[in-house]
């Protein structure tokens, strides 16, 4: 039994359609539910950016479905607001709320007109902020000086317990830090051998929690249109790291796309036609350990995917209820230590400035 969510691109759909999309997704089956937190789209075609956290209190009210936003805090979003937001909305739909929080990229974060740090320092930057978010949600007043201020904040409408903090995990170092703090483990589909591999990363250095994936993929019933959907949308998302990190816009992924080949695609996205191939395909994931399992469909039109999923695809997979998402140590939150900065990490902030002891 594994539970099966929907994934909600904002930067593909109007936000309004979106809120309908996830609200369908229940009624067919789907018993899970998350969304990206962008400010730019990846290319043209796809055309929208919704403001996230607006859009989660619309979805969360309108379904009881769970939802969880993968969110960049530091430099678009200082950790005390997201702590706040949060909190809102864990103490309004408990248990229901959780997010997972990476260190971003500059197509989102440049529009504070702050320097874009190495990933070294967006690293340490996350760490910084995750501790901080930590100890808001616990109720503490918290000043701080270093890759991010704060002066004296507290939150006053506190959850019962705190949301999970998922870890996003794209490579074996990322999946080792993020098993120091993390409420559980969160990457995209990749070859069964790299899923493993993180996967291990994560557990053999102490990380807990559930493992979550999400998968992009595009069905249609004409095999050349599900093709050409994948390719219309998603020729800008077949980049490794650091190249995805540090293209600054739409305009920069499609002029760095423009030769992108078909297969490329189909490496990323998982295309078909056949309703069973692509049950086949989840299943393989679920029996790698996945406890959550959060379908993309890369295509714009939201209704017929999920009409065909939720009567061919989810009763071939078992689909269960998530548990809670609140933090793995009940209302305090996981307290665990800050590591040590690795050895060569940087000892002054991007622009300069000396960190404060």
């Amino acid at each position: 039994m594994t539970v099966i969510g929907f994934h909600n691109s904002h930067e593909q759909v109007h936000p309004a359609e979106l809120l309908a999309a996830v609200q369908h997704a229940e009624e067919v089956g789907f018993t899970a539910a998350m969304c990206s937190d962008h400010f730019a789209p990846w290319n043209s075609h796809q055309g929208h950016s919704g403001f996230a956290w607006s859009w989660l209190g619309a979805a969360l009210a309108t379904t009881g479905l769970p939802c969880g936003v993968v969110n960049a805090p530091g430099q678009r979003y200082h950790p005390a607001v997201i702590a706040q937001g949060a909190a809102t909305l864990a103490a309004m739909f408990p248990g229901r709320f959780w997010m997972a929080l990476g260190s971003g990229q500059v197509m989102n974060e440049r529009i504070t007109g702050t320097p874009w740090p190495p990933k070294r320092v967006r690293d340490a930057r996350l760490r910084e902020c995750v501790d901080v978010i930590r100890a808001l949600l616990a109720g503490e007043e918290v000043t701080h000086r270093g890759l991010v201020d704060v002066e004296r904040a507290r939150i006053w409408s506190l959850p019962e317990q705190q949301p999970a903090l998922i870890g996003p995990v794209m490579s074996v170092p990322t999946a080792r830090r993020h098993a120091d703090w993390a409420d559980g483990f969160i990457t995209i589909n990749q070859p069964h051998d790299t899923l493993r591999e993180l996967v291990g990363a994560y557990r053999d250095a102490g990380g807990q929690g559930r493992l979550v994936l999400q998968v992009h993929l595009c069905w249609d019933p004409d095999p050349d249109r599900a093709r050409q959907i994948a390719y219309d949308q998603w020729f800008t998302n077949t980049f490794p790291p650091p190249l995805c990190w540090d293209l600054d816009g739409p305009e920069a992924f499609e002029q760095a796309s423009a030769y992108t080949p078909q297969e490329a695609v189909e490496g990323a996205v998982r295309v078909s036609s056949d309703l069973g191939r692509h049950a086949a395909w989840l299943a393989e994931y679920v029996e790698l350990g996945f406890d959550e399992v959060y379908l993309h469909h890369v295509g714009k039109e939201q209704k017929p995917f999920l009409d065909a999923f939720g009567e061919h695809v989810l009763p071939q997979l078992g689909v269960t209820r998530p548990e809670p998402a609140v933090a793995l140590d009940g209302p305090g939150g996981p307290r665990r230590p800050r590591q040590e900065p690795e050895p060569g990490a940087p000892t002054v902030l991007p622009e300069g400035r000396p960190t404060p002891p």
